[in-house]
């Protein structure tokens, strides 16, 4: 089985532009930086926990990240944007969706652990 991602990139370059249309560069980017984790990463995120990603996919969705934050920053020099993205604790779609993996199967183990006790 094989899961598109085009439809969620969608959803986050029309909430992602909506935010940056209304605020523009009138906000501090750790503002904008903010509105998009909790506004618009959600939105590329929602089901992928799911499905096994292929690896051109999950770079596919890290990209659209990406492109977002070349256009915050005003610049296309990736290494300018990781400083960036490290130094406003920003994560790209892949690595949250590690964390989520890993609470995921720690979350798990805990109902397994609670069942076998009878807890």
């Amino acid at each position: 089985m094989r899961c598109s991602v085009s439809y969620a990139k969608r959803s986050f370059y029309r909430s992602s532009n909506a935010v940056f249309c209304k605020v523009g560069r009138h906000a501090y980017e750790e503002v904008i930086l903010q509105l998009v984790k909790s506004k618009c990463m959600p939105m590329l995120l929602y089901g992928l926990e799911c499905f096994a990603l292929l690896e051109s996919d999950v770079k596919s969705i890290d990209f659209a990240v990406t492109r977002f934050l070349m256009k915050l920053f005003r610049t296309s020099n990736i290494d300018t944007i990781n400083d960036c993205r490290s130094s406003f604790n920003f994560l790209l779609s892949s690595e949250m969706t590690e964390i989520r993996n890993k609470f995921k199967g720690r979350f798990n183990m805990c109902n397994s652990l609670r069942y076998y006790f009878g807890l």
